[in-house]
């Protein structure tokens, strides 16, 4: 078999478990993904967290799918699948032998990030093929020239931060990489890397707009999401944390290359490694490999900020071609069979967990999990409480996220989701609209009075209603619990801020 039909039916095999097991048995979607469809269907140019692509894309597939869910299982592994074509090619294009650049893609592919988070289509997600692309079109723009491929450069960049604005960091790391690089440096002189910040700009002006006209609400999300050092040991400890955790989400990785070079292996790399001189090449990789990474840690360091450890999702796109590259693998195993039972075996660990979040995880937790949230009963019920009362079909609900947004993704009429009844945290909402059609809001628990946010809007409203459902057919997670008001058209408070 040859390397391109192999990683052509690992990486085609492994998509399709990753997809078919949440589809078939995750009974609500995850957490990013819910929200995420809750957003899509206002296709606004910005949202409360986070840019729109990956809203947009769980839109697409509910679309395209005639209005079901499961669109995001397999969103994910398309992007993870990009990925590691863009890792494929990138690693032969870097001196890689075609088994070398199979045995990168079999390595990256046992990370964490490439495995349990999958079934969570979010922006971390997203930024796995922006950043193995953009290595890539970068290398084959310096290396031919061509004025396409400096373009791509720049789609893919616009790309990534219409997902996630960590994109900055890698766009930063390739400008200055090309101002420390003598041999880089000369693309200065031609057309292409402006043509890339040309098509960049244009294809980000409409998103840029809307964080004018809202304030960059995104911003300040992301940097509520970074927490600031408590004391000045923070400095040190949470740069180191973040570090110990990306060396732990490639144990997988370790676990596979120490399989595949056993006792003696290991004994003798030492040796085998000082025989390989190392190519040219070695300095492009090195280099968007690891300066991210400094970065990161860098700024850690000095702010004193924790970064949220799935950030490090698109660090490490790069981690199997390094470990291939520096250790000349397989050429230095003993054992390549045994490399990819273990590469086999680690893949069915994770699948299993998976598999066992679905189907065990109601056996024995005691606290409430996003998957298995009854969404679709809570929407139908609380859809039906409204067309009895009014006799509409329900267009908004409001209160916080994670009720509002399974009601929106489940419920028949799909209502928009009006966040905490806040216009600055959902500015794609019209109040006017909101006063023409009601609005019905949604609160955790059956306490009699509703929400501090939520009262002092309505404080002469009442609870209509209340439900509790089992979160499960089966197990010990304990049953949900919610209660709503209905504020019917023309009774809508017009003060929609929260203070």
């Amino acid at each position: 078999m040859t390397a391109q039909r192999a990683v052509l039916f690992y990486v085609l095999g492994l998509g399709l478990l990753w997809a078919l097991i949440p589809t078939l048995t995750f009974p609500n979607p995850p957490l990013d993904v819910v929200e995420g469809f809750a957003w899509g269907q206002e296709l606004a140019l910005g949202y409360t967290k986070h840019p729109p692509m990956q809203a947009w894309l769980l839109e697409l597939s509910y679309q395209f799918t005639g209005g079901s869910d499961f669109g995001g299982y397999w969103l994910s592994q398309i992007a993870i699948g990009l990925g590691y074509w863009c890792i494929w090619e990138l690693a032969k294009r870097l001196g890689l032998s075609d088994w070398q650049a199979f045995w990168s893609v079999v390595l990256t592919s046992v990370t964490f990030y490439f495995t349990l988070p999958a079934p969570e289509f979010n922006p971390n997600i997203l930024q796995i093929p922006v950043w193995a692309g953009m290595a890539l079109f970068f290398h084959r723009a310096l290396e031919k020239g061509w004025l396409i491929d400096w373009v791509l450069l720049g789609a893919i960049a616009a790309f990534g931060l219409y997902s996630k604005y960590f994109t900055a960091l890698l766009i930063g790391s390739i400008g200055l990489y090309v101002l420390v690089m003598p041999s880089a440096r000369k693309c200065l002189a031609t057309a292409g890397p402006w043509l890339a910040a040309c098509t960049c700009i244009a294809l980000l002006t409409p998103h840029i707009i809307w964080l004018l006209d809202n304030d960059f609400l995104t911003f300040a999300y992301a940097a509520s999401r970074s927490r600031g050092a408590e004391n000045w040991l923070a400095h040190l400890t949470n740069p180191v944390s973040f570090l110990g955790a990306q060396i732990v989400n490639h144990a997988g990785l370790f676990i596979v290359v120490l399989a595949g070079l056993g006792i003696a292996g290991v004994r003798a790399l030492p040796d085998k490694l000082r025989q390989k001189p190392y190519r040219d090449k070695q300095v492009f990789l090195l280099w968007f490999a690891f300066v991210p990474l400094a970065v990161v840690l860098l700024t850690s360091a000095v702010t004193g900020n924790e970064f949220k450890h799935m950030w490090g999702t698109s660090l490490f796109v790069l981690s199997g071609i390094v470990a291939i590259r520096f250790l000349n693998l397989p050429n230095n195993w003993p054992s390549p069979r045994r490399a990819l039972i273990a590469a086999l075996v680690v893949q069915s660990i994770f699948l299993s967990i998976t598999l066992g979040q679905a189907l065990l995880e109601p056996l024995w937790k005691t606290k409430h999990t996003r998957i298995h949230y009854p969404g679709l009963k809570i929407a139908q019920t609380l859809s039906k409480a409204w067309r009895d009362s009014v006799g509409t079909e329900l267009a908004y609900v409001a209160g916080d996220m994670w009720p509002t947004a399974n009601i929106t993704l489940h419920a028949a009429t799909r209502p928009s989701m009006f966040l905490q009844h806040d216009l600055t945290l959902s500015p794609w909402i019209r109040i006017t609209d909101v006063q023409q059609k009601g609005v019905m809001l949604i609160w955790r628990g059956k306490d009699e009075r509703l929400p501090e946010n939520l009262a002092r809007l309505y404080p002469d409203a009442k609870k209509d209603g209340s439900l509790t459902l089992p979160a499960h057919s089966y197990g010990t997670i304990p049953p949900i619990s919610l209660s709503w008001a209905i504020i019917p058209p023309g009774s809508v408070a017009q003060n929609v801020v929260n203070e």
